[in-house]
């Protein structure tokens, strides 16, 4: 009976890619901007993912997320360290400087500054050169991304020179000289990330009372973290959060005042409309064309039970090839994107999501034929 199914199902070759076509997009649609929103999220904190030593940030109580930034005073770094649990804590500047570049454009940056004496919150990994070059006079330190694109030097005829170590550029109207290459995750802003001491970023930085972006803690072995962040609060009055705590905090900012997960959201749901319209109906019209020989079946004694098992067959057959060739093509179009400004991030629950959407449609679609095919009367076979 499965081989009926089945040659019943690819013999009717038109219908047949209909359905298969219908759920390829549906799961291309469905896990594309999926995975699209996901790169864009995992972009808003992946300034958070880098500094992986630190095991709470603390900040102003009112920050929001990553990039709102809330200068404190520097005498908060003595209190923080002051505190009972502490093992170490060093200060962070982060802020946005615009660089002026050799053609006299000027382009907003990233600037994140370390502590001068462990450079403790630097780049995951270096391209060219070492961290330890931050201390020479005037250093810092480009993401790769940035030096080829944004801060590259464009020829008068068109070609772009990326930045390279020994180049210089202004930030600020300080001179900066580059000293290395790093490779960082991709911000939200897709804006280019420069490296620096603490002490030299706030010396690029305009003049405030207040500088003090961040302290990094490193809370000491045998600490409890979450007892380190209540004492951390209580003592200073400021927000002490963990690595995973900010990060949840920077996604729900983006999720709750963005129009980005509407946005998406209407995205997938159409490709499921689409794909359980086009797949579903095309599928039933399948059932519909083929009733005769579902009819001469029955007659000759078939069970409702078997027919049921072979349109199940059927549905699950083109679910399965129409998952797989859009998965498919969605991992492709990842692949072919990797180096570009589009955020692209495909985990197994996105695949897990998709999957899930099309058995919903396969199941929709077979449970319409299944009800046809039980009111079926064999007699039809003996119909005009």
């Amino acid at each position: 009976m499965n081989f009926i199914a089945l040659k019943m199902l690819i013999g009717d070759r038109a219908r047949y890619l209909g359905i298969v076509l219908g759920l390829t997009f549906a799961s291309l649609l469905i896990t594309q901007q999926s995975s699209i929103f996901t790169g864009l999220m995992t972009r808003t904190f992946g300034f958070i993912t880098d500094l992986a030593l630190p095991d709470i940030w603390v900040m102003d109580p009112k920050v929001q997320f990553i990039d709102d930034i809330k200068p404190m005073s520097d005498t908060q770094l003595l209190r923080v360290r002051g505190v009972e649990g502490v093992d170490w804590a060093v200060p962070l500047y982060k802020g946005l400087l615009k660089a002026r570049l050799e053609n006299g454009n000027f382009q907003t940056c990233n600037v994140i500054g370390l502590d001068d004496a462990t450079l403790i919150g630097g780049p995951p990994e270096m391209v060219e050169g070492e961290i330890a070059d931050l201390r020479r006079a005037e250093a810092v330190i480009v993401d790769d991304v940035g030096a080829a694109g944004k801060l590259a030097r464009v020829l008068p005829d068109g070609r772009r020179v990326p930045l390279a170590v020994g180049d210089s550029l202004e930030l600020n109207d300080h001179r900066a000289t580059v000293v290395g290459i790093c490779r960082v995750s991709r911000t939200f802003q897709s804006q280019p990330v420069v490296y620096t001491t603490y002490s030299r970023a706030t010396t690029f930085a305009p003049r405030e009372r207040k500088l003090l972006s961040f302290v990094l803690v490193k809370a000491r072995e045998g600490a409890g973290i979450a007892d380190l962040c209540l004492r951390l609060r209580a003592a200073t009055g400021l927000a002490a959060v963990t690595r995973a705590e900010f990060r949840e905090m920077t996604v729900r900012y983006f999720m709750k005042y963005t129009g980005i997960p509407i946005n998406f959201g209407i995205a997938v749901v159409l490709g499921f409309i689409v794909g359980t319209a086009i797949a579903g109906q095309t599928f039933y019209n399948f059932t519909l064309d083929n009733l005769r020989h579902f009819g001469a079946l029955k007659a000759m004694g078939t069970p409702t039970r078997a027919l049921l098992r072979m349109i199940i067959l059927q549905s699950s057959v083109v679910g399965f090839i129409g998952y797989g060739l859009g998965v498919g093509i969605a991992a492709l179009f990842g692949q072919l994107t990797r180096n570009t400004e589009l955020a692209f991030r495909m985990p197994w629950q996105i695949l897990a999501l998709s999957g899930g959407a099309v058995i919903v449609i396969c199941v929709a679609s077979a449970l319409f034929s299944i009800a046809k095919v039980i009111r079926l009367e064999p007699a039809i076979v003996f119909k005009n």
